[in-house]
């Protein structure tokens, strides 16, 4: 597998939003994995700043975790901004 670097994976989180729901968590996840697994790399530097590594892996675990509550929630934010709804959380 080809390295990948940090700009790539800042640039899923940005495609992610364009993406259904699942096509996104798949995304982020594949992106979030690289990360983790060490197969990312700085176009600007051999080495990686670990805490530009931890910030951009906290952003995809809550890119994803804002994509699955959603789902969770039927979607909607018209819920959300009418509390009377029947189907408000």
């Amino acid at each position: 597998m080809q390295d990948r670097t940090l700009e790539e994976i800042e640039a899923d989180l940005d495609r992610a939003t364009d993406l259904e729901a699942e096509a996104a968590v798949d995304l982020l996840r594949s992106a979030r994995a690289d990360l983790r697994d060490g197969r990312v790399e700085s176009a600007e530097s051999d080495e990686i700043d670990d805490n530009r590594r931890e910030q951009l892996e906290h952003r995809l675990d809550q890119r994803i975790q804002e994509i699955e509550n959603r789902d969770a929630y039927g979607g909607g934010l018209g819920s959300a901004m009418n509390p009377e709804d029947d189907e408000a959380p």
